[in-house]
């Protein structure tokens, strides 16, 4: 039988999911973003993404599997992970490029539930973004997801794994695995689009360079805003899901307040 105090606490967790979902899905606003458009990459490049992709994807299903089966009081944590980097990733402001820019929200979750759970969650935001709020598309999903759902988590939790060892407050641990998912991820889409799109005099290194330097102008800061935002989260959820956090052993009982 679940306690009042649980329930309270599964339907914070559960609105908090739901609201902010809502919000993205009903805003009017068309959205453009650094994903990489539908039809923008060239067939080849498209494919080999989508095939180094997809080995990642069926490890993601997997681990989906043995969390819900080992921790099923963790589904709604695992959903508010999604809705956040959904949410976080559908928030965008002008680039200079003249399309826009936007974090990822991807590390909370690589945190909680390890990389390759978030390959799910992270193929699941893209594909509800392309779907719904014209973000990226389905032929460039292979390369979106590897760089967003793979490269990113997996960044964010060796970072966070890292840097913990050197025995700082988690927020600093937090906060360095946010913003290092969140460059990352943009240092790598920077690649897919040089090597598609090679520069006829410099070839790679010189069109890595110009994508690279036009993500960065709003990229950077959005990876500092996101880490504040991570570390804020983090806090909130220290605070109301306590009993979950211990039951995912993610810090000694001692760091919880």
């Amino acid at each position: 039988m679940v306690k009042p105090t649980q329930a309270k606490r599964y339907a914070s967790l559960g609105a908090i999911a739901l609201l902010t979902t809502s919000l993205v899905v009903a805003s009017p606003n068309p959205a453009l973003a650094m994903h990489i458009s539908e039809g923008f990459l060239p067939l080849g490049w498209a494919v080999g993404w989508w095939l180094a992709f997809l080995p990642f994807l069926a490890w993601g299903l997997w681990s989906l599997q043995q969390q819900i089966k080992q921790h099923s009081e963790s589904v709604l944590l695992v959903a508010l992970a999604g809705a956040y980097a959904f949410v976080v990733s559908s928030l965008k402001i002008p680039s200079v490029t003249g399309s826009c820019s936007h974090p990822i929200g991807i590390a909370l979750g690589a945190i909680l539930f390890r990389p390759p759970l978030m390959a799910v969650l992270g193929t699941l935001v893209l594909l509800f973004q392309s779907l719904l709020i014209a973000h990226g598309g389905l032929t460039t999903l292979g390369a979106n997801a590897f760089s967003m759902a793979v490269v990113g988590p997996w960044l964010a939790w060796l970072t966070y794994c890292g840097v913990s060892r050197l025995r700082v407050k988690p927020a600093i641990a937090l906060f360095a695995a946010s913003f290092i998912s969140n460059v990352g991820t943009y240092t790598l889409t920077s690649l897919q689009l040089a090597l598609a799109f090679p520069d006829s005099v410099g070839g790679l290194a010189t069109s890595f360079a110009k994508f690279g330097t036009l993500f960065a102008v709003t990229q950077i800061p959005l990876a500092i805003s996101e880490g504040l935002l991570t570390v804020l989260v983090w806090n909130w959820l220290t605070t109301y899901c306590v009993a979950e956090l211990q039951a995912l052993r993610l810090l000694p009982q001692e760091e919880l307040p």
